[in-house]
């Protein structure tokens, strides 16, 4: 298995192995899709990616992070559509990330409350997350299915369901978020309850018509959280269902330890400078803490992923310091169908045609993570910038 020959995934079929991970792009204007959005992602189709990940379609107002995030509505239709024309242009598939932010989502941004399985506090909003009720669980998991719908009808070939990251169905997942002590509480069979059920909605409601992964944490990253084993249950239940055609595996929490997933550098000095005090200050003070440095390595999540693929016969993608030719071999070799690539991607969209065409090639992305505080204003990675900006200035 090469990773770049043709692949099927569900009922898609993908000129070569490598997806563009989901990273939020923060380039929503009036959380609809804006031109600097389709350019986006253009730019990963026609850089060679298989398929191109939008990220994050939140699938109801206040499963928002922030006010200005895309959410999938009948008035984001038309620029969804032009944004997979674009992709399907330049030779790529386009895949949806549905997902609700639950207690992660900045309740002073989106102006709406945010929910989590218990109440809670949100150090970036200073705003106490709301228990959500059995009503807000129903209206969640049936709002997946029309954004799922919503998704095939603007041209999607795929949609990513987000139970990672402390999101709302991976909260729920987290014994340490999760103190409920109803049919949603307790048990790994009630706390996986919300994660089960969006994924069967949306099977339920676009059939084969699309296909249909989803993003699941392994581990959470933090003391009392969800761990590997717990994980891999939840991994059996969602392959015993038939409702997913992929499994992407992830791990850490937005809410609680970031850098958990994003090993490298934590640059802790620009997360500070996006916030207003006094979230800010605080960040300068003690964002060492929350914002914790983990060495880099390829593969860092591999060893992980491996008893996943031993339990597991559902097609995995692989995703976690995928930078290099010799690492996708890697994978391909360890029996994962796909790979997941981000960070070296923003450095260089056009990484997979070069890594195609010649297989020594090296990434340029030195994993200094400097582009995950541009996430407010529009990802991109600053090393990228400042080096066109300085060729800019030689040319004039």
């Amino acid at each position: 298995m090469d990773v770049f020959d043709r692949a099927a995934l569900g009922p898609l079929t993908l000129r070569n192995r490598v997806i563009k991970a989901a990273t939020f792009e923060g380039m929503a204007t009036g959380a609809l899709v804006s031109d600097d959005l389709i350019a986006f992602h253009r730019a990963h189709a026609a850089g060679g990616v298989g398929m191109t990940t939008v990220a994050y379609c939140a699938v109801a107002p206040e499963g928002r992070t922030q006010r200005h995030q895309l959410w999938m509505r009948p008035d984001a239709l038309p620029g969804l559509r032009r944004l997979t024309d674009a992709v399907h242009a330049a030779g790529a598939a386009a895949s949806a990330q549905l997902g609700h932010a639950g207690p992660v989502a900045n309740a002073r941004s989106t102006r709406l409350p945010a929910l989590a399985p218990t109440a809670s506090f949100n150090p970036q909003a200073m705003r106490l997350t709301r228990r959500a009720t059995v009503a807000d669980i129903e209206r969640i998991t049936a709002a997946h299915a029309s954004a799922a719908r919503l998704a095939v009808e603007a041209g999607f070939d795929a949609v990513e369901i987000h139970l990672g990251h402390n999101y709302f169905a991976s909260s729920f997942l987290s014994p340490r978020l999760n103190k409920r002590r109803d049919e949603y509480g307790g048990s790994l069979a009630n706390r996986a309850k919300v994660a089960l059920g969006a994924a069967r909605a949306v099977r339920g409601a676009v059939g084969d018509r699309i296909a249909i992964l989803a993003k699941l944490n392994m581990d959470d990253g933090v003391p009392g959280g969800l761990w590997l084993d717990e994980s891999l249950q939840v991994a059996r239940w969602l392959e015993r269902d038939g409702s997913l055609d992929a499994l992407e595996l992830t791990a850490g929490s937005s809410l609680l330890n970031p850098m958990y997933l994003f090993r490298g550098d934590a640059p802790v000095a620009e997360f500070a400078a996006t916030f207003k005090q006094p979230v800010r200050l605080g960040l300068r003070l003690a964002g060492g803490r929350f914002i914790r440095a983990y060495p880099y390595r390829e593969a860092y999540l591999l060893e992980s992923a491996r008893q996943f693929r031993a339990a597991l016969k559902l097609p995995l993608v692989l995703l976690g310091g995928i930078s290099e030719r010799a690492t996708m071999d890697l994978a391909m070799a360890e029996g994962f169908e796909f790979v997941a690539m981000a960070r070296a991607l923003l450095r260089e969209p056009d990484l997979i045609n070069r890594l195609r065409e010649r297989p020594g090639t090296r990434s340029l992305c030195v994993h200094c993570n400097k582009c995950m505080p541009t996430i407010f204003t529009g990802t991109h990675c600053v090393l990228a910038r400042e080096a066109n900006e300085e060729k800019d200035a030689v040319q004039r």
